[in-house]
């Protein structure tokens, strides 16, 4: 069971549950998860859909051939009948989604991936609205019910469950209540150690990540193998070329098939192939870690999309200008918003090894000052392999001819001989162990991010949240209230450099909640500002 920061209908998934009422009325973020031809009746609260509940019925599968599916679950408690009534309706959606039969999880999967929001904190549900009065404050509640039952039918029909929130004071507050609950994570002790060793890197600012082709694989995207062949299939080459493919280094078959389709198919081709889409949960859970520096050798947009989608405002260079204060991710071999800039044949590989010092450069720096966190890289590539060896040599000690590890890699299987190459470098740690296939391996590491996500989000994200009153003890409480007063005497309009910093420390304690943010219904991300800075990186 998963809990992760997401647009649920941007989340790449089997089945997605949709909050609804006994009129069949859906709020407007959610149509993009509904065939168009069943909103019947568009209304300013939501659309009405063209299906019917049976005497009883709560969930209603809508009728779909995509990948994903959508359900239909009444989380609507107009008669008082409380939280047990919500999470029975969880129960009876879940049992549901379980009797669809899937061949094959989306995108290669180990196991099928459920997505569903905070069901029943919006339009009156049984957790009740943000504010006072009521059942205001007993969101917390909710998330102490909640997550044991998605995980006991997590583990009763055997797939994966995300609980998807979109407000930064949910996401922590669901965060110390899974700390709490002290279970959730089928992992093997040192990866539960490399977890907390991770997390605590993360809550301090040391730890940057660097994303590999493995982890856009999740969402459907190829790997370079992959890449190639679907190149060759546009390239109109005969079959003896074709075949002669395979026993080319991968950049030459690519400079092969670029010069067979000339420089502006090709650019149309990337621009296409990687352009924004639906993100993997891989995305989702490293976007939503506190780190704020990001490297890729990526051409797709899905770390920085899935980031927006939490209100990270991620600055992507080397096109967008860095700001203080703000996350950034380099992509070290071009952008599809930029094809031209895309690193692809082997003649592009060596121009870069000339002029792209300056990329490779913040490579250096985060190797020489950060903990470098590898995910979804095999480290074969070259750029890499020249960038390891430099800070190497940069570091080692004269005379002694060591030198300091500067990441871990997370690879899917084990393979010692590269470990043993890499070992002056980097720790690797291998996901898969025995029999294990490669998707159970990258499940695994899914799990791993999650669980290092849950230990490195802050734990005060929702002090000042009313919505979570009820989950602060005495201490908290009064704090919450003492900063009751510093709220009150803010300015509005505040426009000082002390006004914005206090304002920004309050947001991050949760003044204003979500504004409606991680509950069931979705709001636009364009609206909300975050400063995720970890506390060594923050002003003051």
């Amino acid at each position: 069971m998963f809990v992760v920061g997401a647009d649920l209908t941007r989340l790449s998934c089997d089945d997605v549950l949709v909050p609804t009422d006994r009129s069949l009325r859906v709020a407007r973020g959610w149509r993009p998860l509904l065939p168009p031809e069943l909103v019947v009746d568009e209304q300013a609260e939501g659309d009405c859909i063209d299906l019917s509940w049976a005497d009883g019925e709560r969930v209603l599968e809508v009728p779909g051939s995509g990948l994903r599916r959508a359900w239909l679950v009444d989380t609507v408690d107009d008669r008082g009948r409380g939280l047990p009534w919500l999470l029975e309706g969880v129960r009876e959606a879940l049992a549901a989604v379980a009797c669809r039969e899937v061949v094959e999880p989306v995108h290669g999967r180990a196991r099928r991936l459920v997505g569903l929001p905070a069901l029943g904190t919006g339009w009156g549900g049984a957790a009740g609205q943000r504010g006072a009065g009521g059942a205001a404050g007993q969101r917390g509640a909710l998330l102490r019910e909640l997550l044991p039952v998605l995980r006991e039918a997590a583990d009763e029909h055997g797939f994966d469950v995300a609980l998807v929130l979109r407000g930064p004071s949910d996401l922590a507050a669901a965060q110390r209540v899974r700390r709490g609950q002290e279970s959730g994570w089928d992992l093997p002790g040192h990866l539960r150690e490399l977890a907390e060793q991770l997390g605590e890197r993360a809550r301090r600012g040391q730890l940057a990540l660097f994303i590999g082709a493995g982890v856009s694989a999740a969402a459907g995207l190829p790997t370079w193998e992959q890449l190639v062949d679907e190149l060759a299939g546009r390239s109109g080459l005969d079959d003896a070329l074709r075949a002669g493919l395979s026993r080319l280094p991968p950049q030459d078959s690519a400079a092969l098939l670029a010069r067979e389709l000339g420089s502006e198919k090709l650019e149309a081709f990337v621009a296409e192939r990687f352009g924004p889409g639906p993100y993997a949960l891989a995305h989702a859970l490293i976007a939503d870690l506190p780190v704020q520096e990001f490297v890729t050798t990526n051409y797709d947009p899905l770390v920085e999309l899935a980031a927006t989608d939490i209100g990270r405002q991620v600055k992507v260079l080397p096109c967008d200008e860095a700001e203080p204060g703000a996350p950034w991710l380099l992509k070290l071999h071009g952008d599809a918003a930029h094809p031209e800039s895309v690193v692809l044949t082997r003649e592009e590989y060596l121009q870069f090894g000339n002029t792209g010092a300056a990329l490779a450069g913040v490579l250096h720096s985060l190797l020489l000052t950060r903990h470098v966190l590898f995910v979804g890289t095999s480290m074969l590539d070259d750029d890499l392999i020249r960038i390891a060896h430099q800070v190497r040599t940069a570091l080692q000690t004269q005379g002694s001819g060591t030198a300091r590890r500067t990441g871990t890699v997370l690879a899917l299987r084990e393979d010692p001989a590269r470990a043993r190459l890499w070992e002056q470098d980097v720790e690797t740690v291998a996901m898969g162990a025995g029999d294990d296939s490669p998707a159970e391996a990258a499940r695994r590491l899914e799990v791993l991010l999650d669980l290092i996500g849950c230990l490195s989000t802050p734990p005060t994200g929702y002090l000042l949240d009313p919505a979570y009153r009820g989950m602060l003890n005495e201490e908290e409480q009064a704090l919450a209230q003492a900063l009751g007063g510093v709220v009150d005497a803010l300015p509005e309009d505040a426009a000082s450099t002390a006004a914005l910093e206090v304002a920004g420390l309050l947001r991050r304690l949760g003044h204003g909640g979500s504004a409606g943010e991680g509950d069931d219904r979705p709001v636009d991300a364009a609206t909300r500002s975050r400063d995720d800075r970890p506390q060594e990186q923050r002003p003051g």
